[in-house]
């Protein structure tokens, strides 16, 4: 199975987190899925980091760098379809990083791993 990860699963899942559900932690267990993570969300992360709104062991690139490579998990560039597609979504969501990550999804034809409610209004696979 392929999936993304939204940003808070990734790093719940790399903290040992309780609130990552069971079946999150499960598909990320698996070796055999192919788990995609954005680089908006490596942005996202990076960035509450150093604005003080989160705090990391290590050096922020680094440390999810370590982590990626730990559960396996791939990178998925941000292309100018995703950008495009993230801009034509209907308003339901504000944040433009979880925008991206639903284009992303969709056109990747993936189910999104997120617990985030708004997120599942749009017309996008989730799982949590």
């Amino acid at each position: 199975m392929r999936l993304l990860v939204d940003s808070h699963a990734f790093l719940w899942a790399a903290t040992d987190d309780p609130r990552l559900s069971e079946t999150a932690r499960d598909l990320l267990r698996w070796t055999e899925h192919d788990v995609l993570l954005s680089a908006v969300s490596v942005y996202e992360l990076t960035w509450k980091s150093v604005s003080g709104g989160l705090s990391l062991p290590d050096e922020p690139g680094r440390w999810i760098a370590t982590r990626m490579q730990a559960f396996g998990v791939r990178a998925l560039p941000i292309t100018a379809a995703h950008a495009a597609a993230a801009a034509l979504l209907p308003p339901i969501h504000r944040d433009p990083w979880d925008r991206i990550l639903v284009a992303q999804a969709r056109a990747e034809g993936v189910p999104l791993l997120t617990i985030d409610a708004r997120i599942r209004s749009y017309d996008v696979e989730t799982i949590w």
